[in-house]
């Protein structure tokens, strides 16, 4: 079941892993009640900070808290599997119609879905997650920094998750 779940998502997920958080949050939280809001949130930072694609991390870690390894195996591989049979496709006959203008056109089309996929998680994750002055206060230095400079992403999780620490020692 795990495997299928996951092999179903894996079909629509263009635009890699932060395209797909909306349905991973819908699916995940609401539909199956498998993770919830906050768990769906911390998986998500987790991924970020991890080696590889957030959604097939998130998958991992959804699959293992539901069946153990063989549960978090059984996700990796029905998220991955959908990919890899449709790149193969791809491959095969993407050099043949890539300078064709529809195709140009659709994946033009494509790219401001993704974008706007990527705009509506980022609207829900921020009501759970920008709760008071100081969550927004480090939303925006972290957007500020993430747009104008070269750190890694990693950097910011754990300067934040230090920052959380100190402030919560501090109160």
């Amino acid at each position: 079941m795990l495997y299928w779940v996951f092999f179903k998502m894996g079909i629509v997920n263009f635009g890699g892993g932060y395209a797909l958080l909306p349905l991973l949050q819908k699916e995940l939280v609401d539909k199956r009640g498998w993770s919830t809001n906050e768990e769906i949130t911390d998986y998500y930072a987790i991924g970020q900070c991890t080696p590889g694609a957030i959604a097939i991390n998130v998958s991992t870690f959804i699959g293992y808290k539901i069946k153990g390894v063989l549960g978090g195996i059984a996700a990796t591989l029905g998220f991955v599997s959908p990919a890899f049979i449709i790149i193969f496709i791809i491959a095969t006959v993407l050099n043949q119609f890539a300078d064709y203008w529809f195709v140009q056109s659709a994946f033009k089309a494509i790219r401001v879905c993704v974008f706007i996929l990527i705009l509506s998680a980022i609207i829900k994750l921020s009501k759970k997650s920008i709760v008071d002055g100081i969550t927004l206060v480090m939303a925006m230095a972290i957007l500020g920094l993430s747009i104008f400079t070269e750190i890694p992403l990693y950097v910011f999780i754990i300067v934040a998750g230090v920052i959380g620490i100190l402030f919560n020692w501090y109160k």
